[in-house]
């Protein structure tokens, strides 16, 4: 059920600290967490605490905690030093947008340039 804790899910254990991660920032919301495949200097993913497979249904269902996400990924660009020279936050969607762990999670990516069209 969405919003619950799901067993088979690797962020749902990072959140309750069955599975490691290098945690940079916690609120009572959110959790913060190096990518352990970094396409940046800076590359940090926020999640909820709360299991929603996608931004879209965590927005839907809990606006409160999908505002605390995208101002967590503000402050980590901030204690990373990257909102001075520009930062990216993406939220993948669907295994055709890349998404591969279907717990709502942002990347903010910073410390390289940045190109657009990203893809």
């Amino acid at each position: 059920m969405a919003g619950e804790p799901q067993s088979d899910c690797l962020f749902c254990k990072i959140v309750s600290g069955e599975v490691p991660a290098t945690i940079v920032r916690e609120t009572e919301t959110t959790v913060a967490f190096r990518d352990i495949n970094p396409q940046a200097p800076t590359h940090v993913l926020v999640i909820p605490r709360l299991h929603y497979p996608d931004a879209a249904s965590l927005a839907a269902a809990a606006p409160t905690v999908a505002a605390d996400l995208l101002r967590e990924a503000g402050e980590v660009a901030a204690q990373e030093k990257t909102d001075g020279t520009g930062y990216r936050i993406v939220l993948n969607t669907g295994a055709g947008a890349g998404q591969t762990v279907f717990h709502t999670h942002a990347h903010v990516l910073g410390g390289r340039g940045l190109n657009w069209p990203p893809g």
